[in-house]
């Protein structure tokens, strides 16, 4: 019976602080050196890729050789 009715759904509440010392400006050039930083960490070398290929290979020269 507990599938067919509607009930309220129960919401987080929200969290609305303001520091007493708040600094936008200094706020955003934090969230700009976070950003940067987070694209910079993407930026991958393909030494991942590589070695992925290269136990491809080996793989497939094992399942040959026993074939």
């Amino acid at each position: 019976m507990g599938l067919f009715l509607r009930t309220k759904r129960v919401k987080h509440r929200r969290f609305d602080y303001q520091p007493r010392f708040y600094n936008p400006e200094k706020e955003q050039k934090l969230r700009q050196r976070i950003r940067i930083r987070s694209r910079a960490s993407r930026r991958r070398s393909p030494a991942g890729l590589i070695y992925a290929l290269l136990l491809l290979m080996l793989a497939f020269y094992i399942y040959k050789s026993l074939a």
